[in-house]
């Protein structure tokens, strides 16, 4: 690994909650001309204690969840209960993207708490139709919107959210914090879920993936690319797909800390076993700046994956 493995360097999240309790920077001396706040849904599965030092600063639109035609929302419902027992008993599951209008309450809102500008960023619009609810809404807004399309999901997104929450504090203008939220591209997100059911029902893989993987008894390793989820890898057993994925996720590591001078970011995302993610958090310490963190999948994802996913991103 070389340097990056070698360094113990402070925490980047804790070098980001430094940030967050500092007053904004001046620029040129002056007050900035925007106080941008930043938007995001809650696909970017980002913990709440990561945001609570941004205050007002920081909207998470909650998705919808559908179990048998009752909606569920993360953050207003108890949906972990209801999605576990609806994935057990073969309940129908979907989701959507929420309403335009959730979102023009949400930027009025921040219009009233005196903010000048807006940067939402938002889950690939390759699966999910959230983006467009956004740009929706941002047409009408009485505050200036930047609508970033994050070309994935996850804390692979929430990383992108985390970029744009850094530039906002940092005094960045609206330009600044978008494109800090656009800057790294939409890192890498690796995952691997016992069955491709709750995917292929979803529509976010192809029937015929799904076939393969269920005649062939081949556990694919999945991947997020060009917004859409792609099969990475097949391998043949569920324990080589989780060697496999630690070690896609030390490449991306070692190749992203070469590029920056930095360790990466790094964490990992289960539902329903956590022990499992644990194993692979020590596989992948030794990569990371700072904590490598296991973040429970929001329902809006695991409605998808199924239980039992383990994903690994890297930023």
């Amino acid at each position: 690994m070389g340097n990056a493995r070698g360094r113990q360097p402070a925490g980047w999240i804790e070098r980001l909650r430094g940030l967050a309790s500092s007053e904004p920077r001046q620029a040129g001396g002056a007050e900035t001309a925007d106080r941008v706040a930043v938007v995001t849904d809650s696909a970017a599965a980002l913990p709440e204690d990561w945001l609570e030092p941004f205050g007002a600063g920081v909207r998470v639109v909650p998705m919808p969840v559908m179990i048998d035609g009752q909606i569920y929302t993360e953050g207003h419902d108890d949906v972990e209960t209801a999605l576990a027992t609806g994935l057990a008993t073969g309940a129908r599951i979907s989701t959507s993207r929420p309403a335009p209008g959730v979102f023009a309450r949400t930027y009025g809102d921040l219009a009233e708490t005196g903010y000048t500008a807006v940067v939402s960023v938002h889950l690939s619009s390759g699966l999910s139709g959230t983006v467009d609810a956004a740009r929706l809404a941002a047409r009408d807004a009485a505050i200036d919107v930047r609508v970033v399309d994050s070309e994935t999901v996850g804390m692979a997104q929430g990383y992108a959210v985390l970029a744009a929450l850094e530039a906002a504090r940092g005094g960045g203008s609206a330009d600044d914090v978008a494109a800090a939220a656009a800057a790294d591209g939409p890192g890498s997100i690796n995952f691997v879920v016992p069955t491709l059911d709750q995917l292929r029902r979803g529509g976010r893989i192809t029937l015929a993936a799904s076939v393969l993987g269920t005649l062939l008894s081949v556990k694919p390793l999945l991947t997020v690319r060009d917004g859409q989820i792609q099969v990475r890898d097949k391998v043949r057993t569920q324990s080589r797909a989780l060697d496999r994925l630690v070690e896609i996720s030390r490449d991306a590591a070692t190749a992203r800390a070469e590029k920056s001078g930095r360790p990466a970011r790094i964490a990992v995302h289960c539902y329903g076993n956590t022990d499992q993610a644990q194993e692979i958090v020590h596989e992948l310490a030794a990569y990371a700046d700072g904590e490598v963190r296991v973040v429970g999948l929001p329902a809006v994802l695991g409605a998808h994956t199924g239980a039992g996913v383990v994903a690994v991103v890297v930023a």
